[in-house]
């Protein structure tokens, strides 16, 4: 009898074998959300009569056992046997088989094969098994399993389910690879699973691609549900010209409680040395806190370009948020680092961009419906030498900004309100580039706002005051003020008509809309510093501001009058905004005699016409296009056009921009990803500047997907500071249910937009 029982469980399917089935065999629903590139998958679990199977939830101590077969022997107080279609329930545990044996002096359950326990997510199969009624212990001999939830099979010379939460499990091996495919696995002598304390532990680990071991572990320990724990991350590894050639790095992350970990990363950077970087994370019941360190004892490759310097360099990065309540906040973001070329040279996982000035601000705001109230202190290291130091940027020591409104019957009250002490280094500055001190802006604002369906109309008056104390300033009395007044009045109709294009209704509309502006501001304010001020960019949405400067130590003349016209089509049927067409132009009155430091002056009568046009015709296809237009000279002045399109499931990817900028800028840029077959993509970015004549950037890639593993190689070019194309190559491999290793996915989310919700989505996330 137990040869023949042998026999059958030889020839049983495994237990992924049972539940798999080819893309075309699955219900529609799991045939949807499953990627081009795998063949099959497995059918949901259910749980079978509710039962949770071996790893669910324990029986009731009281439960009594069940059991039914198609042929039974009873010898009383001695034996139950039961033969054919075995079923065995105690509580939530079940298992089938084809015979049984239960023994009523010990309480113990022989159970042969081939057997199948199905719980909700959790499928297992073997050759034959014992239970204990009592203690719920099951062992069970050559096991085959598979967790739905993961999509991972796993085959094992024993299994035991100790108690409720622990699982024993010898000679076991595990992958994510479907049925027949052995690309990958994780093998090991002895595992321990602990439910209880989401933790697993493994003996003599080995990681194989193809059968083939490539890693070793000898003891490792990981986490087997939500909760972190201990241990190693998988290595990262590329090369970058700018790190003398390849790099190599194995992350360790520390749970060190539950509201604070870190991980430490050691890596080797060739031609550099040993680097490290830390990452540590606090969270309390008000916010979350970060800190981020990366040190380096002797790099060698710095010093033979930097003779005289030392060879330590570090970086830190700190941020945090609090919730404070009442609609208190409070934020901090602090950078620094050792030289002008640590970002250039070893930065890859600082939260501190590729940039000219590293920031330092931290205060605490306040907001509600009708008022918004800010404090900081902010300050910046510059780390760029070929920044002068009259062009770095002034610290605010503080800076305290208000603003508020209140309706006063049928006008509305509001008041924006700054407070400012500006400071920097001026012991090589000269004249007003030597002046720091205190500023303080007000404007109060009086209006009449009156609103219909068919439109809207709104005059205001304010008053833009501002006093300034100023040290160091050599052009006379530092403590002077400025007042100006402002009149705005803006003015909108709303017209709309119902059709239908190509059998979808549609709503369009047609919105004129005519802004006055009027400040009486003094013409010659270049005797005040230039502490935080601009010229704004003159754009489609600069039409509607009276000001022309950005920053307060400028407040410009004006009397103009804005014409401008948008149009909308809305889809009826979904509510998305179709297409929406915008154009308008300033008529100025007089001339414009402000100016920063002579930019911001003119005498034309009329702006260039400024237009932009966005187009979504498709759910995922977006195209975006804004310009100025001259009229007089008929010259583009400044365009802007991109087109982004994506597929629904995020296989492919395109984006096509242009920018331009009259005698200063003119880049073009495109990137995709596309598919070459349903597991190869193709990935390329590359952005051209027509005014030098070269390429300024560059990326181009190809990945690999199957079902239970990826791989990107990545080629990618980048402009430095002195204006060199440097180089890097970056790798990624990511085993399913595993994670990765390597760090090319961030570099292409950064240059092809959709990318990383593409990454998200990779082995059929929703």
């Amino acid at each position: 009898m137990s040869g023949a029982g042998f026999s059958a469980a030889e020839d049983a399917p495994s237990a992924a074998e049972l539940d798999w089935r080819s893309r075309d065999q699955l219900p529609e629903t799991a045939r949807d959300s499953l990627p081009a590139f795998c063949s099959g998958g497995y059918m949901p679990s259910s749980a079978g009569e509710g039962g949770a199977g071996v790893f669910g939830e324990g029986a009731e101590q009281d439960a009594p056992l069940q059991v039914s077969g198609l042929n039974a022997r009873y010898e009383i107080d001695r034996e139950l046997y039961l033969e054919g279609d075995v079923r065995l329930r105690q509580g939530d545990f079940q298992v089938t088989g084809s015979e049984a044996r239960y023994n009523q002096s010990n309480g113990q359950v022989a159970i042969q094969g081939p057997l199948v326990s199905r719980g909700n997510g959790f499928l297992l199969t073997g050759e034959r098994a014992e239970y204990s009624v009592d203690s719920r212990r099951f062992d069970i001999n050559t096991a085959t399993f598979l967790l739905h939830g993961p999509e991972m099979r796993g085959s094992a010379n024993s299994l035991s389910r100790v108690d409720d939460s622990r699982v024993l499990i010898r000679e076991g091996r595990l992958t994510t690879c479907g049925p027949q495919q052995n690309d990958w696995a994780i093998v090991a002598s002895d595992i321990k699973l602990d439910q209880a304390e989401g933790v697993g532990t493994a003996k003599h680990v080995r990681l194989e691609v193809l059968d083939v071991p490539v890693f070793y572990w000898p003891f490792a320990s990981f986490p087997i549900d939500d909760r972190r724990k201990t241990g190693f991350l998988y290595p990262q590894f590329g090369s970058s010209n700018a790190g003398s050639g390849a790099f190599f790095a194995v992350p360790y992350y520390l749970n060190l409680a539950p509201h604070y970990d870190a991980t430490v990363t050691p890596q080797y950077i060739h031609g550099r040395g040993l680097f490290n970087e830390v990452e540590g994370r606090y969270l309390s019941t008000l916010g979350e806190t970060t800190l981020q360190l990366g040190y380096i004892d002797d790099d060698s490759a710095y010093t033979d370009e930097n003779p005289g310097e030392s060879g330590q360099r570090w970086a830190l990065d700190a941020s945090t948020r609090a919730t404070l309540g009442s609609g208190w906040n409070g934020y901090g973001d602090f950078s620094v680092v050792s030289d002008d070329d640590y970002l250039s040279d070893l930065n890859r996982s600082l939260e501190i961009n590729q940039t000219t000035h590293l920031q330092r601000r931290g205060g605490v705001r306040y907001q509600d419906t009708n008022q918004y109230f800010d404090v900081y202190l902010n300050d910046y290291q510059t780390v760029s030498d070929r920044i002068a130091q009259v062009n770095k940027p002034y610290a605010q020591l503080p800076e305290a900004i208000y603003a508020g409104t209140a309706d006063a019957g049928w006008f509305e009250a509001g008041l924006e309100s700054q407070y400012t002490w500006f400071y920097r280094d001026n012991d090589t500055l000269t004249g007003l580039d030597k002046a720091n001190g205190q500023r303080f802006r007000a404007r109060p604002e009086l209006a009449l706002p009156m609103r219909a369906l068919w439109g809207f109309s709104r005059p205001s008056v304010s008053l833009d005051y501002t006093r300034y104390e100023l040290d160091d300033y050599t052009a006379g009395d530092g403590r002077f003020d400025r007042t100006v007044p402002v009149v705005e009045w803006d003015n909108g109709l709303y017209f709309d008509r119902q059709s239908s294009l190509f059998d979808v209704p549609y709503n369009q509309t047609f919105e004129p809309r005519l802004y006055y502006a009027w400040a009486d501001a003094e013409a010659d304010q270049n005797y005040i510093p230039a502490f935080d001020t601009a010229l704004q960019t003159f754009r489609f949405e600069q039409l509607f501001r009276p000001d022309r400067f950005v920053g307060g130590d400028r407040v410009g003349d004006a009397n103009q009058l804005t014409v401008a016209v948008t149009s909308r089509f809305n889809d009826l049927v979904t509510g998305a905004e179709r297409a929406r067409f915008s154009i308008g132009q300033v008529q100025y009155f007089q001339d414009r005699e402000v100016t920063l430091f002579g930019e911001g002056g003119g005498n034309r009568s009329r702006s260039p016409l400024a237009g932009e046009v966005v187009l979504n015709p498709l759910q995922n296809l977006e195209i975006r296009s804004s310009g100025l237009w001259d009229p007089d000279t008929g010259d583009t002045e400044e365009g802007r056009s991109q087109l982004v399109f994506h597929t629904e499931d995020y296989r492919y990817l395109a984006s096509v921009g242009h920018t331009y900028s009259k005698g200063e800028l003119e880049q073009s840029d495109i990137a995709a990803v596309i598919p070459a077959t349903d597991r190869v993509s193709l990935i390329g970015r590359w952005v051209y500047d027509s005014d030098l004549d070269r390429t300024v950037g560059s990326l181009a890639g190809i990945e690999y997907n199957n079902c239970c593993w990826s791989v990107q190689v990545v080629h990618q070019n980048y402009l430095t500071d002195d204006r060199e194309l440097d180089s890097r190559l970056l790798f990624q491999i990511q085993l399913k249910g595993l994670g990765g290793s390597g760090g090319s996915s961030a570099s292409i989310s950064e240059a092809i937009y959709g990318f990383d919700e593409r990454e998200r989505r990779r082995f059929g996330a929703p």
